[in-house]
């Protein structure tokens, strides 16, 4: 392998900031945590299909057994708006609730900490697109997701858009961190396997695309590096046997140490790509995400260091052979990404999206304004991204 040298140690500021908790059959807990962080008054904030499927009451149960007064707002929706959280923020002023709980996918998480913010801080969420805008402490917040995708329940953003734009905000703030993400994979059997391969291939991309960011650092490399390992292998095994509840453990804790590698780290081309691709035609993210991937990779791979860390990745992930060079394993990494693409389902190109090349320009300006795109290991510019556009026409 022709590794490159993995040249000085970048400084970092590393202060972790959530408890993980990792058992199948951990829901039975949320309570006893609930009140360890003195809550009286919990608001599980989630969607209608998981308090269909039961989810909800049995972190409601589970809470009344610790003497916790439970509230619940359920009506989070994909990709929240600033008018849903405003709805949610009404629902936890009337309950005076004292403690959040975010159970679900990232929306359900976004829309809990955004929640977190108006209704302890005040003001709009325009207030606090950025990072570190928050001047107030926090209510307590338990993460419990019930995806392996987005690892939200380990990171400090809420993502939040504006309802009138569409235009998403990513709110940072160390204080809008979970206290405690509780990690549950029985939660995880009750997804469509759909939904399980969107939110399966967006966790693969965490950790791809933290792995390569300008931000990288030795700490993020340990989080993005093992969550490739897990997600990788984890992925195809739930793809195939959907009640395999040691790989939901393995795509679970991969997704947690995905989410620490972002937050440790950052994003980059693939996920500034794929976001136009939500906001102006509906493409499931992590559909637009793995539809993009294997392109950015590609481009990517022009960067040495970036090819030598993709390159690393194949290797240890078995992908690849000690003695390959740099281009075969970066072959061999994107030749098992995309059948893990295939296996989920997930389009492979464009067209099948219906997005025509007709508006590859418009979508490209808008990836090129993306703030991950700022951090991508090769500098991208708009006719870069119309390229990578074209590549899956």
């Amino acid at each position: 392998m022709d590794f490159h040298s993995p040249g000085p140690i970048t400084a970092f500021d590393h202060s972790p900031q959530t408890r993980l908790v990792f058992s199948p059959g951990a829901i039975a807990r949320l309570g006893e945590f609930a009140r360890h962080l003195g809550g009286t008054r919990a608001l599980i904030v989630t969607d209608p299909g998981l308090a269909t499927a039961g989810h909800a009451s049995k972190a409601e149960e589970s809470l009344i057994k610790a003497g916790i007064t439970p509230l619940r707002y359920d009506r989070v929706r994909e990709n929240p708006t600033t008018g849903d959280v405003d709805e949610c923020v009404a629902s936890a002023r009337a309950g005076r609730a004292d403690l959040l709980i975010g159970l679900g996918g990232g929306s359900s998480m976004d829309t809990a900490k955004g929640c977190n913010f108006l209704l302890t801080n005040g003001g709009e969420m325009r207030d606090y697109w950025g990072v570190g805008k928050a001047t107030h402490p926090m209510l307590p917040f338990i993460a419990v997701p019930t995806t392996a995708g987005t690892g939200s329940e380990c990171q400090s953003a809420a993502l939040i858009a504006n309802a009138t734009t569409h235009q998403k905000m990513a709110c940072l703030d160390p204080k809008a961190a979970a206290r405690i993400a509780l990690l549950d994979p029985e939660l995880t059997l009750s997804l469509p396997a759909r939904v399980t391969a969107a939110t399966g291939v967006d966790a693969v991309s965490h950790a791809l695309e933290s792995a390569v960011s300008t931000r990288r650092n030795r700490i993020s490399t340990l989080y993005s590096t093992e969550a490739f390992g897990l997600c990788l292998h984890g992925l195809k095994a739930v793809l195939t046997v959907p009640t395999d509840i040691e790989n939901r453990g393995r795509m679970l804790l991969g997704a947690a140490f995905g989410g620490l590698a972002i937050e440790n780290s950052m994003l980059g081309a693939a996920h500034a790509a794929a976001n136009p691709l939500t906001a102006r035609f509906n493409v499931i993210h992590g559909t637009a995400v793995g539809l993009m991937l294997p392109s950015v990779i590609r481009f990517n791979s022009a960067d040495p260091a970036a090819a030598a860390i993709y390159a690393q990745l194949a290797v240890q992930a078995g992908l690849a052979g000690s003695h390959s060079s740099t281009p075969m394993a970066i072959q061999l990494l994107v030749s098992a990404l995309e059948t893990l693409l295939n296996l989920a389902g997930i389009p492979r190109s464009l067209a099948a999206c219906g997005i025509r090349s007709e508006v590859f320009p418009e979508l490209a300006n808008d990836a090129a304004k993306q703030w991950t795109a700022g951090f991508n290991p090769r500098a991208i510019t708009t006719a870069d991204f119309i390229s990578l556009y074209r590549s899956v026409a």
